[in-house]
């Protein structure tokens, strides 16, 4: 049985190892708050980087399938933008041209006949050439 001094002393000792630690619980419980703020931050912006990650490759490997499928054709977009580019370089080059408008109507025509002729003729020699016959 114990004595008295005893339990005494047993209840300051028990008394101030509780009041030590409350202390140090608080402390602790702000620090572990602090790390579990950190780890979800640090959670949510690893998801969103996986997350645009996975749009990327997704919207990436769509457009690979339709490139090979023959889906994803830009030809139409991109002659409509040549031919504009080539409408508005043509108006620009009349408006600033030295010559009169019948002497530049009259070089168009010579360039585009000039211009044809070769087409002509190397399209008719590609015919030629392509007889069917070795050595003829």
């Amino acid at each position: 049985m114990k004595t008295r001094k005893d339990n005494i002393l047993m209840n300051v000792l028990l008394g101030t190892g509780l009041y030590l630690l409350d202390s140090v619980r608080d402390r602790l419980a702000d620090g572990v708050d602090d790390i579990k703020d950190r780890a979800k931050d640090n959670y949510e912006d690893l998801r969103s980087k996986a997350k645009d990650g996975y749009e990327t490759a997704t919207d990436r490997v769509s457009r690979a399938s339709d490139v090979l499928r023959g889906d994803d054709s830009n030809i139409l977009g991109t002659t409509a933008s040549l031919l504009i580019g080539i409408g508005i370089g043509v108006g620009v080059g009349m408006l600033l041209a030295p010559a009169s408008g019948e002497e530049t109507r009259s070089n168009i025509a010579d360039k585009v006949q000039d211009f044809g002729g070769k087409v002509r003729d190397r399209f008719s020699r590609e015919q030629e050439v392509a007889s069917g016959t070795y050595g003829a």
